[in-house]
């Protein structure tokens, strides 16, 4: 990761591979209506429930937040993955702005399903293809094969072709999407983000990069993917468990070495290091942090590591502890206010 003209307690800003940036309004939501007992009970219960919640202004301060939160934590890259339902339209530029006005690089994406019936699908293509044409940074998301329809699935993949780029799709999470491989290898490409992977054979045949979420995994009992298995490039994200990408690499560690005793930290750090090749632009910005040296085997035990500033795009973003662009505790006011809206209406959500 660091580049030669890195002090040693720099680095180039840390890319999250993975997240859901209407997730940061999260914290403190209201219990789902029963306790969940499977990973397709999480999803239907609690997100699939509050992205239908969301409305523009909420995601709005959610992505502010959440990209403040990234910054505080010296990641300078998110490759985010959108789903609002009742909100489509115009949902990506909400996100792709919050994120430039913090200062954040982001790379935005429609999660398209079936879930809500064809016309939801063609909804979720079209943003998608909008703000594609429009010159936004992104891909085609894909929310996982089980909630689409083949022809869905051919639709999103022709249309990240037409604009020459990968498909950001979830991909063998949990056992509801075991054919995941069987209904996309005829259709992935290198350059599609594959999030997951927990369940794929190891001959799985796709195409892209493994995006692995350890955290995220653990707290859904979904399994351990053992991504090293699966023969593909492995990124690392968050799954909208914020952007702290240390803090995932130290638990990417953790659970693998659970799993292999004989593993190192420096192939998880290598994972990190992957976020450069989805996010290019990421390895010239510049986390000068608090303490160093840099080595993933100190990293890999070290728990309070803090950025003491932040370049991004030769700009710095974050120093002496507070964004340069923005007014950290307005957004923290206002993400609170719509976390209090979205908590209602959830409460009476039938």
């Amino acid at each position: 990761m660091a580049l030669e003209d890195l002090a040693p307690n720099q680095t180039s800003g840390l890319v999250c591979a993975h997240h859901h940036l209407y997730s940061a309004l999260a914290p403190g939501m209201p219990a789902p209506p029963r306790t969940p007992t499977s990973f397709r009970d999480i999803l239907e219960l609690v997100w699939w429930r509050l992205d239908r919640a969301l409305d523009l202004e909420m995601l709005e301060w959610s992505a502010k937040l959440g990209a403040l939160e990234a910054i505080e934590a010296g990641t300078t890259a998110i490759v985010d993955h959108h789903e609002s339902p009742n909100v489509i339209e115009g949902s990506l530029d909400v996100i792709a702005n919050a994120c430039a006005e913090v200062g954040v690089r982001v790379n935005c994406s429609y999660g398209v399903t079936d879930r809500h019936g064809t016309e939801g699908a063609q909804r979720g293509l079209e943003e998608n293809r909008r703000y594609l044409a429009a010159g936004g940074v992104g891909m085609v998301g894909v929310h996982a094969a089980f909630t689409c329809e083949p022809d869905t699935l051919l639709a999103a993949s022709e249309l990240a072709q037409t604009h020459g780029v990968g498909v950001h799709i979830h991909v063998a999470e949990g056992t509801d999407d075991l054919d995941a491989s069987d209904r996309l290898r005829d259709l992935s490409r290198d350059n599609w983000l594959l999030v997951h992977g927990v369940h794929l054979d190891d001959n799985h045949g796709l195409n892209g990069y493994i995006v692995h979420n350890p955290r995220s995994n653990m707290n859904n009992s979904v399994g351990y993917a053992a991504p090293h298995r699966l023969g593909l490039p492995i990124a690392l994200g968050t799954d909208g468990i914020g952007a702290a990408m240390l803090e995932e690499f130290r638990i990417a560690y953790a659970r693998l070495r659970e799993y292999d005793v004989t593993a190192t930290p420096e192939l998880p750090w290598s994972w990190l290091e992957t976020g450069y090749r989805i996010t290019p632009e990421a390895a010239h910005d510049r986390v000068t942090w608090f303490d160093g040296p840099i080595d993933p085997w100190r990293l890999a035990f070290h728990t309070n590591m803090k950025p003491q500033s932040v370049e991004i795009g030769g700009e710095v973003v974050y120093t002496e502890g507070k964004p340069t662009r923005v007014d950290a505790t307005e957004i923290r006011a206002k993400a609170a206010e719509q976390a209090q809206r979205l908590f209602a209406k959830l409460e009476n959500m039938v």
